[in-house]
């Protein structure tokens, strides 16, 4: 028997922030069954208390050793059979990764590197899309459906962002970057959302918190949810919450029946 599961993903740029604003609401109204957070820049003894009013049995942490910074979170309403926190992929323990298994089935909640800071973080950016791809397609070899979602921090096409000429030069949107998002799509992983929506446009993420970018829709589509081929028959839905407040980038999400 199969059932529609809803899997929503959000950089919420600060757990603790995010919870004193009451931007978290929502999820009590709409109840998705995994909820996958980045940059969540807290320790599990600093999460608030029942945060999620116990919606969620399941809850697996990954903070990075520095406080106050990066760190990811998979609060799930099913039973995971297996758990990791992936840290030969993320060699610097930044809390980047959580992996999760639900049969052949492996979800990772991944933030990835921002390459801005200079060229040597640019370096590592890259170095880490590379080791967690050559992962992923071990994974596949051995016969697991893979879903990746997070914040990727690279816009894949022109459309993905509101002003892709002037970025080209800029990390986030420069063509070694983007490359890798093509060669994850070579490989057979689909980008969810244009999947379903082709080339509708100005659906973005994130938004500067400078010059009211949010309010000029000023963005770029930095979130993704990608799914193996295989499965792609079993997407019913793919969305961007731009509705939803609190962080400089708005959840995303995906509808499967599995």
């Amino acid at each position: 028997m199969s059932e529609t599961i809803e899997i929503i993903s959000w950089n919420v740029n600060g757990i603790r922030a995010v919870a004193e604003k009451g931007a978290f609401d929502w999820i009590e109204e709409r109840q998705p069954h995994i909820l996958c957070l980045q940059e969540i820049k807290a320790t599990a003894d600093q999460i608030p208390e029942n945060l999620f009013n116990n919606r969620y049995p399941i809850c697996t942490i990954n903070s990075a050793e520095k406080k106050g910074y990066s760190g990811t979170l998979i609060a799930s309403m099913l039973e995971p059979q297996y758990s990791d926190k992936r840290f030969e992929i993320d060699i610097l323990k930044e809390g980047r990764i959580v992996e999760h298994h639900y049969g052949d089935i492996i979800l990772f909640n991944v933030y990835f590197p921002n390459g801005q800071k200079d060229d040597e973080r640019l370096a590592y950016k890259l170095e880490f899309y590379d080791r967690f791809l050559e992962y992923c397609q071990r994974l596949r070899s051995d016969g697991k459906k893979i879903i990746i979602c997070g914040d990727v921090n690279t816009a894949h096409r022109p459309i993905d962002l509101k002003n892709p000429k002037s970025n080209e030069k800029t990390s986030g949107f420069l063509p070694i970057e983007r490359a890798w998002i093509d060669k994850l799509l070579d490989l057979g992983y689909i980008d969810t959302f244009r999947h379903v929506h082709g080339e509708k446009e100005n659906e973005y993420s994130w938004w500067s918190y400078r010059f009211s970018a949010r309010s000029k829709n000023v963005g770029w589509r930095i979130d993704y949810f990608f799914i193996s081929e295989d499965l792609v028959e079993s997407l019913e839905d793919a969305f961007i919450l731009q509705e939803i407040t609190g962080s400089d980038h708005c959840p995303v999400g995906i509808r499967l029946k599995i």
